[in-house]
């Protein structure tokens, strides 16, 4: 009787996921089944819609539901959660073959997700020091400061603009989450987004992140430079894209 019971269950959640697909259990009237299938999907539809408008906008109605069906029907989700079906829809169209009419899908997803993970992020900061000295210390970025590397222009990409081939420069971006949980979205240039990548390691002062990228971009760290690149840092301070200095080991604020 379990099993019999335990094959009934999967059968009916075999047919709500895709019911072009699986029949529905035996015994089982139709207009009874038909409440429970618009139900469980126009859950999911209506969770994605409110996540991804801007793809929902894109795509159009009726391409935005066969693509909300396809991933219903065929993507194994790795969480139960609510909050998390979004990035499970992420995964599902990162692992789809690009489309050639939307080839920037997964990525303008990726783009709309950040807003939601950001305002729902808990990451707490690390021990910090926010008077510390800058160039002398190490920089600490904020974990609510996320910068961001796009092949195509997610934040151009709409109705009325569907491109095809991606432009020669990525599309950088600066992401954060101010105090009051306001969410920013900034551009950034080539040389603020590597200054990001090398202070996430939190292995280099200031000093040492401001010669590391003269460095690469083939100018002399002089005294210019480097003051430029001080006020650079104090900005992001100011901004909150920077939480202050790392702290040694066993060190109080």
């Amino acid at each position: 009787m379990a099993d019999r019971l335990r094959e009934q269950q999967f059968a009916f959640a075999r047919h709500l996921r895709d019911p072009a697909r699986y029949p529905p259990p035996p015994g089982i009237e139709d207009r009874r089944l038909a409440v429970y299938r618009d139900l469980f999907f126009n859950n999911i539809e209506g969770l994605l819609s409110g996540n991804f408008p801007v793809i929902r906008q894109t795509l159009g109605e009726a391409d935005w539901r066969a693509l909300v069906r396809a991933f219903y029907a065929g993507h194994r989700s790795r969480t139960p959660l609510f909050p998390e079906v979004a990035r499970e829809f992420i995964r599902f169209l990162q692992e789809q073959p690009p489309r050639d009419d939307a080839p920037w899908l997964a990525e303008l997803a990726h783009y709309e997700w950040v807003e939601l993970a950001l305002q729902i992020s808990d990451d707490a900061p690390p021990r910090h020091d926010p008077a510390g000295d800058l160039l002398d210390g190490i920089p600490l970025p904020s974990p609510h400061a996320w910068a961001l590397a796009y092949r195509w222009p997610v934040s151009r990409i709409g109705p009325d603009h569907r491109p095809t081939t991606p432009p020669a420069a990525p599309t950088l971006l600066l992401v954060r989450r101010d105090a009051d949980h306001t969410i920013r979205f900034a551009a950034l240039s080539p040389l603020m987004y590597r200054l990001f990548e090398l202070a996430g390691e939190r292995r280099f002062t200031g000093r040492q992140l401001l010669q590391q990228l003269a460095g690469e971009a083939g100018v002399a760290a002089d005294d210019d430079f480097m003051a430029q690149g001080a006020a650079m840092l104090a900005r992001m301070l100011r901004e909150g894209s920077l939480l202050g200095t790392a702290l040694p080991e066993g060190a109080h604020p």
